[in-house]
């Protein structure tokens, strides 16, 4: 009630805070270890090649369900996030287009991601998703997303270990809150081998119209090849709990790859309207 001792007592509290903060003293610490990661990627394995006729056949009938979940969706405002990470020259971007041709140009919308501009470096690395998630009963698709925290910042070394390490509980954390909040997530990892991204590589270069596609980056990147596996498998290990696991395909085969990418999603997004149909008679058993 007193005007002076309630002005110094803000002041004060401020003070002690940001004093705490610079000295390092209140700054939150991550763990100092994580989960072990057991070797997924040698583990995946790599599907036969599918013929184009079988391909022609699966991909009007995956098209056609996912055409008709989304609209599903879309009336009942279940909205889709699928998230795609891979390998340079994985197929992401040719998996993306099979998959948004089943949709209406009004319900989705794909998000590339690269380096944070000048704005988005001022503000907590997770801002520049949340503002971009697409309205209720839309599907956001993420071309690379907030998995470039224990990725690219990892291996590059552009963060120290306690923040990368930190960034899985974060990204959890993140995840759920999604979840909850009804989201559908779907994570691809697309995994080729080291010589069919040579192969890929080769025909890129070699190839007019998609030579702009091969950057220095990618080749920098391949040489870090080692420290980029045990960076995804730690991010596999850590951040694929049940609301939103890790979907690893092996991705040598391009049509394959894009088969399985509708055929995952399309069964996500049926397993959430289930569950939201339930709900739905369960809060209505409730007023009754």
């Amino acid at each position: 009630t007193d005007d002076n001792y309630r002005r110094a007592s803000v002041l004060s509290a401020l003070s002690s805070r940001l004093d705490a903060h610079c000295s390092g003293s209140a700054v939150a610490t991550a763990p100092k270890k994580i989960k072990a990661a057991r070797d997924y990627l040698k583990a995946v394995r790599m599907p036969k090649v599918m013929t184009d006729a079988a391909y022609a056949k699966a991909f009007h009938a995956e098209q056609q369900r996912l055409h008709d979940l989304q609209r599903e969706a879309r009336a009942k405002g279940v909205s889709t996030i699928v998230v795609f990470e891979g390998w340079d020259a994985a197929g992401k971007g040719g998996a993306i287009r099979r998959l948004t041709f089943a949709l209406n140009a009004r319900d989705y919308k794909v998000v590339p991601i690269s380096a944070p501009n000048e704005e988005e470096q001022r503000y907590h690395y997770l801002w520049r998703f949340w503002r971009r998630l697409a309205r209720a009963g839309d599907m956001t698709v993420f071309d690379r997303s907030w998995y470039g925290r224990v990725l690219v910042e990892r291996v590059e070394k552009l963060i120290d270990k306690p923040t990368y390490v930190r960034g899985y509980s974060e990204i959890n954390t993140f995840e759920r809150q999604l979840h909850e909040g009804g989201h559908v997530i779907v994570k691809f990892w697309l995994h080729i081998t080291k010589a069919e991204q040579k192969r890929r590589f080769k025909e890129r270069r070699e190839t007019p119209y998609k030579s702009w596609k091969l950057t220095k980056d990618d080749r920098r990147n391949r040489k870090k090849w080692k420290a980029y596996e045990r960076a995804v498998n730690d991010m596999l290990e850590n951040t694929s709990p049940a609301t939103a696991p890790w979907t690893v395909i092996g991705a040598n085969d391009k049509q394959r790859t894009r088969i399985t990418v509708l055929q995952t999603v399309s069964d996500a997004l049926a397993r959430a309207l289930r569950q939201h149909a339930g709900k739905n008679r369960r809060q209505q058993r409730q007023k009754l």
